[in-house]
């Protein structure tokens, strides 16, 4: 298998024509030093000007909007320029909130009137609420908006799994590198497709490999244990972005962020009642009610708050006419993990109002490309214990049954509609492969052929390929997937997607990607054509 020059335009590397990346100002923001190792709330009492040690970060991006984060060491406002220059020159500013306990000294602050298909140049300045004057240095990022022409590309990337099954930020291998490899790839946007923390996976000093090698972590006080109380969450969510290659990569790239379980726990659906000895809080609605919290105030992104709940992660962000994400929540809504045989199950994994949103907002694209955003498989089996199951497939390749139900109604939906152009991309399984689903192969037929890519871990442990549910007759084109349980990300076994769209011919190449620079799999598919 041969590695490519991720400069290589024919191997789908950096792009000739693209804006540059920000440079000098966006060296020096990644370059900022954290407190060493500690990630407990910033001190009230603390002198000097503030400081946003944490990085930028942008998402939910739009043709002419974007969402820009930050974190402060105390009580701070808020404050935004953006630019077409890195000079700053005829700068926009926008006053943000002021950063306090209450979102643990987070923020966001919505830009918006911004050019479409342009690079953004922004910066965040940290002032004293009481003191204005009093300001810390600024921390600048970019992003670019989405094309509002369909002659201009696009290119995003999507992967997820960060810091699983023990293994964290090794000094030794530079952190996480697969951030600064996807870095330079220069994409639009990157779709995290969950696991972006194991609030169950505690981070220890040391980890004896097979071979007597030595692993080494990066720790702090909130990954010592699991996550039980909103600090403990916020805390995981902090621990990642120790990292220096992560928070470069954020203040370049802007994200569309999902969860998935082990933002919470393992396999966690609502209404558990855990009986697990690391946990003093049992009910995991109300663990699950708390890393929610502190998952929106790490991620830009808006939870949008329908009549009946606080707020959700589904949703779908437009990025032009020539594509729609729809980010799912196959955990928030799901019915418990069971043996899935039911002849009824009106709730289902996505619950009945998020598909009844899906298949309506499905049916109102008028994008070339509609990526459904799952973060979970579909016809991957994937166990919870001995009898349930964890996904949608269970196992048995007749008739849909359980919370296969919902998945038939939607294909059938979906070829009904006569709606084009749907490729699921998802990540959890912790490896990679590429999937093409076919009516004649299925015993469910109702549906039109399409295409199912997985891809990650980031940084988490390799696990061994799972077995294919014949439901909906999926046929597995590539696949690469180690033979052991939890391979360290030392043995190889890291993995991301690149998907690039024509401006021109709409035509979407899809790459999955290995740590290391190898391209491992590419399909090519053709706007408005079924059955490819």
């Amino acid at each position: 298998m041969a590695l490519e020059d991720p400069t290589t335009p024919s191997a789908g590397g950096a792009r000739p024509g693209r804006r540059a990346m920000l440079r000098g100002s966006l060296a020096a923001s990644a370059a900022l030093s954290l407190p060493a190792m500690s990630c407990a709330a910033p001190a009230q009492a603390l002198r000097g000007r503030p400081e946003a040690k944490w990085g930028v970060q942008a998402g939910d991006v739009t043709t002419s909007s974007g969402l820009v984060w930050v974190r402060s060491d105390r009580r701070a406002r808020m404050l935004v320029e953006t630019s077409a220059t890195e000079s700053f020159r005829n700068a926009r500013r926008w006053k943000g909130p002021v950063l306090g306990p209450g979102t643990d000294y987070t923020g966001m602050t919505s830009v918006r009137g911004l050019p479409a298909g342009e690079q953004v140049h922004y910066r965040v300045t940290l002032s004293d609420p009481d003191h204005p004057r009093r300001k810390g240095e600024p921390v600048h990022g970019t992003f670019r908006t989405a094309p509002d022409r369909r002659r201009q590309d696009v290119r995003f990337l999507w992967s997820g799994d960060l810091a699983g099954q023990g293994w964290g930020i090794n000094p030794d291998r530079g952190g996480y590198p697969i951030f600064e490899e996807m870095r330079r790839l220069d994409p639009d946007f990157f779709l995290n497709s969950g696991d972006t923390i194991y609030a169950d996976g505690p981070i220890v000093e040391k980890v004896e490999l097979p071979d007597g090698k030595i692993w080494r972590n990066v720790t702090t006080e909130e990954k010592s244990k699991v996550a039980e109380t909103l600090a403990e969450f916020r805390g995981n969510f902090r621990y990642n972005l120790l990292d220096e290659k992560l928070r470069r990569f954020q203040a370049q790239v802007p994200s569309i962020v999902q969860w998935d379980d082990h933002e919470v726990l393992n396999n966690w659906y609502p209404g558990e009642i855990l009986d697990d000895d690391r946990y003093t809080v049992k009910d995991v609605d109300t663990l699950a009610a708390r890393s929610l919290r502190a998952f929106s105030e790490y991620h830009p992104l808006t939870t949008l708050p329908p009549k009946d709940e606080d707020g959700r992660v589904y949703r779908v962000v437009h990025h032009g006419p020539l594509l729609d994400v729809f980010v799912l929540d196959m955990r928030a809504y799901r019915t418990a993990n069971s043996p899935g045989k039911q002849e009824d199950d009106t709730q289902g994994i996505l619950g009945a109002a998020q598909l009844k949103w899906l298949k309506k907002e499905l049916s109102r694209s008028r994008a070339v490309w509609k990526v459904i955003a799952s973060d979970m498989p579909l016809g991957l089996v994937v166990p919870d214990g001995k009898t349930d199951f964890e996904g949608v497939a269970q196992g048995d390749p007749g008739k849909p049954l359980g919370r296969e139900l919902q998945l038939a109604e939607l294909l059938r939906h979906i070829k009904r509609q006569r709606i084009t152009g749907t490729v699921w991309f998802t990540t959890d399984v912790h490896y990679t492969s590429a999937q093409h689903y076919e009516p004649s192969e299925a015993a469910f037929k109702d549906f039109e052929p399409f295409w199912e890519f997985v891809s990650g871990p980031l940084n988490a442990g390799g696990f061994p390929a799972l077995k294919l549910d014949g439901t909906f007759g999926p046929r597995q084109s590539f696949i690469k997937a180690p033979t052991k349980v939890n391979v360290p990300p030392s043995e190889g076994g890291q993995y991301f997607g690149q998907v690039d769209i024509d401006g021109e011919s709409g035509e979407m190449t899809v790459r999955l990607r290995e740590e290391g620079g190898a391209v491992l799999h590419t399909k090519v598919l053709q706007p408005g054509r079924v059955g490819q």
